[in-house]
């Protein structure tokens, strides 16, 4: 009996071992258009995680011009490979972008979440808003739809990704995409819900972000 129990016992720690991990599901956002992969807010969070936190495994499956249709079709998978503890949800700027049904994409991350949960993840969402192009009414109409969702479904939600960013001039010439020098603030808007669900330690928001927000 003592081998199939250390059997046992070596696959349930193997199983813990994968299951260590927060999946990054986004777009161009998360994928670093246009600067270096390495100066990416998602690179950043895996750089600060490896002293105390060496163990978490960042898998970042963003790809440019990702709708949530997109990402709902492929998360299944990502799932089943990664197996990840968190699943940060960062999609939706291209179906505002491309003018598509806002309710169509509430429906999507609302699955994306359920798909998640089933999964034994915990799903977090980080927001966005899109200029008037399509009229006030559906840049309305497109922000609330991140606000349900966190609502009905229990999600920890950062309203909007890029907070801050126009303010610092944050955005390349393509006038969408956020620049490398603002990386460490989406970074710290991330932080604001992953941040509670790591373990002591392992990420905070910065001090200097911290005191802009305060003041």
């Amino acid at each position: 009996m003592v081998r199939p129990l250390l059997l046992m016992a070596l696959v349930g720690f193997a199983t813990l071992a994968r299951a260590n991990g927060i999946l990054i599901l986004g777009d161009s956002i998360s994928a670093a258009y246009g600067i270096e992969k390495s100066q990416g807010w998602v690179h950043l969070f895996e750089q600060s995680l490896d002293a105390s936190c060496s163990n978490l495994e960042v898998i970042n499956a963003s790809v440019s011009g990702e709708t949530t249709a997109g990402g709902k079709s492929r998360l299944p998978g990502l799932l089943e490979q990664h197996q990840p503890e968190i699943v940060v949800i960062e999609l939706g700027g291209n179906d505002g972008l491309r003018g598509l049904s806002p309710i169509a994409m509430r429906q999507n991350i609302a699955q994306m979440v359920s798909l998640s949960r089933e999964s034994g993840a915990t799903p977090v969402l980080l927001g966005m808003r899109i200029p008037p192009n399509y009229g006030e009414q559906y840049a309305r109409l497109f922000e609330q739809q991140f606000a349900q969702v966190a609502r009905e479904l229990d999600v920890p939600l950062f309203p909007f990704f890029l907070e801050g960013v126009f303010e610092q001039d944050g955005i390349q010439k393509d006038g969408i995409h956020p620049t490398a020098d603002v990386q460490p603030l989406l970074l710290d808007n991330a932080l604001t819900v992953i941040g509670p669900l790591l373990p002591v330690g392992c990420a905070s928001v910065s001090a200097n972000t911290a005191d802009q927000r305060a003041g």
